[in-house]
């Protein structure tokens, strides 16, 4: 394939990895010395520079899927029928198989649960996944048991009419009472693993509405308008207020009893695929969000 280097006196292999979205440094090294990545026909090496918008050529070899097995692990289903299946996720635990996650995904959970009935658009890793909610998340998570299920849920998510909602703490006052956050996303160009607010990135607009707030924090709610990576996250941090707990875009400590981001998917509303009639499944924050608030209602008081 070809592929367009925009970085210039980075070494290849870095800037293989900053183009190549889930390929490491170590990987790009191993196909620079398969000889796989040239420019004009000649192989280049891991060390060599390149003038930004060099086009060069890169064999990619295909990837090996692991198909996800089932295990049964218990799930908190909050809605199922025979075309969804609805899902609070707990914090913890990742949505699909990937590496270093091969099990104990909601993926396995739901093979199990399903007796695999679930769309295979996605294939044999992702099977019914429609969209997913970070690891540290917690939250409604929505699942398609049929293809045609799939499908209507990713038009809808295309349409923005697939409404998420999320209940999260912030750190600072929010200066507004409501906003609405309209930046583009892409991966970092400095750090691969991290997404960032970046001139040319995809689309992206998260809508904030304050709840309560406290010395120092705010609870807020935010609403999806697009779905990200890391969106609500990059958002907040962006407007100098991270997720509390956010120790990838926030403080590296986190937050005492807190694991990953104070961040939770409380609504999601949906057009069903059969009966075309609007869904709309609610459940409640976990007990380690309300008991972060009720820490800082006891700080006020």
């Amino acid at each position: 394939m070809k592929l367009t280097i925009e970085t210039e006196n980075l070494r290849l292999d870095a800037a293989l990895a900053v183009a190549v979205e889930g390929l490491s440094r170590s990987a790009a090294q191993k196909l620079c010395e398969a000889g796989l990545v040239t420019w004009q026909g000649k192989a280049l090496t891991k060390k060599d520079k390149l003038p930004a918008r060099t086009e060069i050529d890169i064999d990619l070899p295909e990837p090996e899927p692991l198909e996800a097995q089932p295990e049964d692990i218990p799930l908190d289903v909050v809605y199922e029928d025979d075309e969804v299946i609805v899902l609070n996720k707990p914090v913890g635990m990742v949505v699909h198989p990937a590496p270093g996650h091969s099990s104990g995904t909601v993926v396995n959970a739901l093979l199990h649960h399903c007796s695999g009935t679930l769309s295979g658009i996605n294939g044999v890793v992702r099977p019914g996944i429609v969209h997913r909610i970070d690891k540290d998340t917690s939250g409604l998570l929505i699942a398609a048991k049929t293809d045609r299920a799939h499908l209507s849920l990713a038009a809808q998510l295309q349409d923005h009419s697939l409404y998420r909602l999320y209940h999260g703490v912030v750190v600072g006052n929010l200066r507004e009472d409501e906003g609405t956050v309209n930046a583009p996303l892409d991966r970092n160009p400095k750090d691969r693993k991290k997404m960032a607010v970046v001139a040319g990135g995809r689309e992206a607009v998260t809508h904030y509405a304050v709840l309560e707030r406290f010395a120092g924090y705010t609870y807020a709610s935010f609403r999806l308008e697009t779905g990200r990576t890391h969106q609500i996250r990059v958002h907040m941090a962006h407007l100098g207020h991270p997720l509390l707990g956010d120790q990838v875009y926030g403080s590296p400590k986190g937050y005492p009893g807190l694991e990953g981001q104070c961040l939770h998917a409380k609504e999601l509303s949906f057009v069903h695929p059969a009966t075309g009639e609007r869904l709309t499944v609610r459940c409640d924050l976990p007990p380690y969000f309300t008991a972060i608030l009720e820490k800082l209602r006891r700080r006020e008081g």
